[in-house]
């Protein structure tokens, strides 16, 4: 299995995808490869437009990418795909849809057999076994929580470790410690902006600048960098 799990598609005065793109390229490698995506995640922009400017990014290192709206049968889309890709946007969306879609197993599967899965954002938050660590407002029915659960633990993007100036409700550390209330068996991984999470047979590793904060159940937070040890998740 084989995962790139990105917190976040861009950082403050940056094109789109333009910091994570080396490696993807490391990811994915120098042959050309091409990607289903899956854009259902959008809510205010076409899935057109989506799949042009991820495909505009990835063009750039070699790969290319093609929109599963695209396709007749979404789940051969899946079954024939070289690498699978997943943008962010709203959670709940995104869900609802790859389930109308039956693309769960199918994604299941081919991760399994070692087809590379690389998301960002809500792309990731599906790779998790639910979507209840996502910091999206629930717009839609998602049918179910239960997501793709290629990774054990649940992961928290975008995670940010204080409010914004004025704001007086729940800091982010806050909300995950009220999901442990209530699931304290499962761990979950502050992942800051900038930062992702490889996984793959040899293990899992943090990559970028920033620690990752892990949160359990009756421990205290941990601050955990790229040079630590992340096999205990798994």
């Amino acid at each position: 299995m084989r995962l790139l799990l990105i917190s976040n598609s861009t950082m403050p005065g940056e094109p789109y995808l333009d910091y994570p793109k080396y490696e993807i390229l490391r990811f994915l490698g120098e042959k050309p490869v091409h990607c289903v995506f899956i854009p259902y995640a959008a809510v205010t922009f076409s899935y057109d437009e989506y799949e042009q400017k991820v495909a505009e990014r990835f063009a750039q290192i070699g790969h290319s990418v093609k929109s599963i709206h695209r396709a007749d049968d979404p789940v051969k889309a899946i079954e024939q795909a070289e690498a699978i890709v997943v943008g962010g946007g709203n959670t709940w969306k995104l869900v609802r849809a790859m389930r109308e879609n039956r693309l769960f197993e199918a994604i299941r599967r081919k991760v399994w057999q070692g087809t590379p899965y690389l998301g960002w954002s809500a792309g990731s938050n599906v790779a998790c076994p639910t979507l209840r660590t996502t910091n999206d407002m629930p717009i839609i029915d998602p049918c179910g929580f239960d997501t793709l659960g290629l990774v054990p633990f649940q992961i928290n993007p975008h995670y940010l470790d204080k409010n914004p100036e004025g704001h007086g409700g729940e800091t982010r550390e806050q909300r995950i410690q009220e999901f442990l209330e209530i699931n304290p068996d499962t761990y979950v991984v502050g992942l800051r902006e900038g930062t992702m999470l490889e996984v793959n047979n040899s293990g899992i590793k943090l990559i970028g600048n920033l620690p990752a904060r892990i949160f359990k159940k009756g421990q205290e937070p941990r601050e955990l960098t790229s040079g630590d040890d992340f096999g205990f998740l798994i």
